[in-house]
């Protein structure tokens, strides 16, 4: 069993197919960038980032549609995928991951405190996941949501245990993505 670091896996599958990464954040204000930029050699695969922690800047910064934030709100699988799309097309990037949710205390816009989206936008596609769902089962809870018929899978824990748990879940997502991705379809 491997002990490197996840940031570590990820920089070594990054740069074993000569590919690179750059994040677009929001509750996370740079902490996943900031991660992986603390593993020796992250230069070598990662572009940079944007911090989009206020609505205005996803749009402006990340290129989300004014009508996806009208329709579905900031806390969304639509806007954490446009995150990722535009992140990767500003910072020319092969990859991009895009966080947005609710560190709490309080909930907000009707989410509850835990929901937290992943956008992943790769050489040949984007999708967007629950961080809740590629996060350890030990960092979530299930939360009773207005609108659901039954409980919901959140990331648990405190405001900063929120947002570390959404940068373990992240960096998860994007090294599977990475991993799964064929080695033929690489874009020129």
């Amino acid at each position: 069993m491997s002990t490197a670091s996840i940031e570590q896996l990820l920089i070594d599958e990054l740069r074993q197919r000569g590919q690179t990464i750059a994040f677009c954040e929001s509750l996370t204000a740079g902490l996943a960038c900031a991660t992986l930029a603390g593993v020796p050699g992250a230069s070598d695969v990662l572009r940079g980032g944007l911090v989009t922690y206020a609505t205005d800047l996803k749009v402006t910064l990340a290129g989300v549609g004014e009508e996806v934030v009208a329709r579905h709100g900031v806390v969304s699988a639509q806007t954490a995928r446009e995150m990722a799309r535009g992140c990767k097309a500003a910072c020319g990037a092969d990859w991009a991951v895009a966080l947005t949710g609710v560190a709490g205390p309080d909930p907000q816009d009707g989410h509850h405190v835990g929901e937290v989206w992943i956008g992943v936008s790769g050489p040949k596609w984007t999708a967007s996941s629950p961080a809740a769902e590629l996060a350890p089962i030990a960092m979530s809870r299930y939360a009773l949501v207005p609108g659901e018929s039954e409980p919901v899978r959140v990331l648990a824990g405190n405001r900063n245990e929120i947002r570390a748990a959404a940068v373990e879940a992240a960096l998860r997502g994007a090294l599977k993505a990475v991993r799964d991705q064929p080695e033929g379809t690489i874009a020129g």
